[in-house]
């Protein structure tokens, strides 16, 4: 594909990003042999907001954020990245990266739904069948799952939890519909790491000061395998894909973009069995086909859909 049209870079922008965050669960689940999902995030937005300030001091974007403009962006942050990682870190540590990143592909399936119900944007008939469609493959998995393996309340959990994340995920879209209309990208995207670095940095020291483990704080940094987990996750995955999912929206419908939301789907599904030598039953292709054919048919018919459009 040539790259000399914006259309042409939008979509390999698109690409890219559903690469990236198709391997990020593999890295998360890497991380997470060294260290807890609350350090593993401490860690993560601390590469991030350190990058962001960076670019930040290199001339990257000029920020215009005001006290009130804060306070406007405080329950995206809310959302996303503080509970959609929380979520999302606790759910791998519980899951295979593959189940998990099935289970995620219900997000654009999310967003359609809270954007009809909380800002009027209704979909189709067709689309509403579609969102059954795909509802009702997350729904065979977890069913299925628990009657094969017996599964108890750990992974049950997990299921619970990566849904979570999906729908903080979906809360964060449509929320962040409007707000993306009145403030940049590099703001909005520098407010969410500085938030995400405070947070679950918080967290993380309060949990080591309580067990008094403070010295132990950069411990996983002695295994280069966390290293370049941790690199990948707070610099590709949390920043960069924020750039070309931007550069993708200016040039291309938001419904189109869900599409390479749930391309990752594939990409994650492929490095579990790849990489991480995780293994698939039958009943997780299925509600694979039910969860993808789904999104994609909603978008197919995306023209038919009012054209007003959410960032996914």
């Amino acid at each position: 594909m040539s790259l000399s049209t914006p259309i042409s870079r939008a979509y390999a922008a698109a690409v890219a990003y559903a690469v990236i965050i198709g391997f990020s669960f593999i890295f998360v689940k890497f991380a997470l042999r060294s260290t807890d999902p609350v350090g593993l995030l401490a860690h993560r937005f601390t590469v991030s907001f350190a990058a962001a300030n960076l670019l930040a001091l290199m001339g990257w974007g000029k920020f215009r954020m005001s006290g009130p403009g804060f306070i406007k962006l405080l329950p995206i942050a809310v959302f996303y990245p503080s509970l959609f990682f929380v979520f999302q870190a606790f759910g791998l540590s519980r899951l295979p990266s593959s189940e998990a990143g099935i289970i995620q592909a219900a997000i654009p399936i999310m967003t359609m739904v809270l954007a009809a119900l909380l800002i009027k944007e209704h979909a189709t008939g067709w689309q509403k069948l579609c969102i059954l469609m795909s509802v009702g493959g997350v729904s065979f998995i977890v069913v299925m799952s628990g009657q094969q393996t017996g599964t108890g309340t750990a992974k049950l959990t997990g299921y619970i939890l990566i849904l979570l994340s999906a729908f903080s995920s979906a809360v964060y879209n449509v929320m962040a519909r409007k707000l993306t209309q009145t403030y940049r990208v590099a703001e909005m995207t520098y407010i969410m790491m500085g938030i995400g670095f405070v947070v679950f940095n918080a967290i993380s020291l309060s949990q080591h000061a309580v067990r008094g483990t403070l010295a132990d704080y950069f411990e996983p940094f002695a295994d280069m395998r966390f290293v370049i987990s941790i690199l990948y996750l707070g610099l590709l995955s949390s920043l960069l894909t924020s750039y070309l999912t931007n550069y993708a929206l200016s040039h291309i419908q938001a419904s189109q973009m869900s599409v390479f939301i749930n391309l990752s789907v594939l990409v994650t599904i492929s490095a579990g069995i790849l990489v991480l030598r995780e293994t698939l039953a039958w009943h997780h292709f299925a509600g694979a086909v039910l969860i993808l054919g789904g999104v994609i048919g909603v978008n197919v018919r995306g023209n038919r859909y009012k054209k007003r459009h959410f960032r996914t």
